[in-house]
């Protein structure tokens, strides 16, 4: 693998760039209704790739079936795991939302047992004890607060988040296969999720006041669009082309000490022991699950 500078390029651009999307997501939300900062991040994102597309010469149509492909993909990871992240993120802080985020890894590795794309280990099953000890350790103390609506249903809204980003990831490596143009395939998920989301944000937002939006929160929404979507995403789906979907996703630990750190630097997020022991067991978790000699090698 670290023979292909592209290949490394793009793990890095994941890594780095997911971990500090959800603190400007937890920005973003700050004044706008969190359907919006979704669906105008992704139309954006869109709308930068047709400009990309149009130059490029390279926009043309994919097909009925690449495009049911490509609805598909961007349901399960663009409406359902980003958008639902970005509506949990509006009740939960950003270095919880990453941590229950950070679990996703652990969820792969379980469908892809189902879908035989990965073979039964005691390891495995260690590690997703250990993960799933480290969410446990997280409601601990704090079972209480799932009393509170608010809270609850961010915690919801996130478990929706990482099923809709583990089936996503499954389907993307079972379509690896096919010849693809990512930039092409992006530019139509992209397009059909900013359009459903923002349809999501006039059904279901309590209140639509642009007057409110603060130019902190959009200029987040356009970081969001450009490096969250864009760059990251053209990143993530050709490293899922060269290797195995459990190596891709065991960046999701980098991405979670990211955010949690700029958790507390920035918003001034509380971070207890109790929390960094959770977090240490989900990544210990994560990467004794996905663990296996040679796995950075090349697939």
């Amino acid at each position: 693998m670290f023979k292909d500078p592209k290949l490394v390029l793009a793990i890095i651009t994941v890594a780095l760039v997911w971990g500090t999307t959800f603190l400007g997501i937890r920005i973003a939300v700050e004044t706008i209704p969190p359907w919006f900062v979704a669906g105008i991040r992704q139309f954006l994102a869109g709308i930068i790739l047709l400009v990309y597309l149009l130059f490029s010469k390279n926009l043309k149509w994919i097909g009925w079936k690449n495009l049911k492909n490509q609805i598909i993909l961007a349901s399960l990871m663009l409406i359902v795991a980003n958008g639902m992240t970005t509506v949990a993120e509006k009740h939960l802080t950003s270095s919880l939302a990453s941590l229950i985020s950070s679990t996703s890894p652990l969820l792969v590795f379980i469908l892809s047992l189902f879908f035989s794309l990965q073979k039964f280990t005691f390891r495995g099953l260690i590690g997703v004890l250990l993960g799933f000890s480290g969410i446990l350790l997280i409601f601990k103390n704090g079972l209480q607060d799932l009393l509170n609506a608010e809270y609850r249903m961010g915690i919801i809204y996130m478990f929706f988040a990482i099923f809709g980003w583990a089936f996503g990831t499954i389907f993307s490596k079972k379509m690896n296969h096919q010849p693809q143009n990512i930039s092409l395939n992006l530019f139509y998920q992209f397009s059909f999720a900013g359009i459903v989301q923002i349809i999501f944000g006039f059904l279901l937002s309590e209140n639509i006041n642009i007057y409110s939006w603060t130019l902190k929160s959009l200029s987040a929404t356009v970081y969001l669009a450009l490096f969250g979507s864009v760059i990251a995403f053209f990143a993530f789906h050709f490293a899922l082309k060269r290797i195995s979907p459990i190596q891709i996703s065991i960046l999701s630990y980098v991405n979670t000490i990211i955010a949690i750190f700029l958790g507390w630097l920035v918003l001034n997020e509380p971070i207890s022991l109790q929390f960094i022991v959770a977090a240490a067991l989900i990544i210990t978790g994560v990467f004794i699950t996905n663990y296996k000699p040679g796995m950075f090698k090349k697939a």
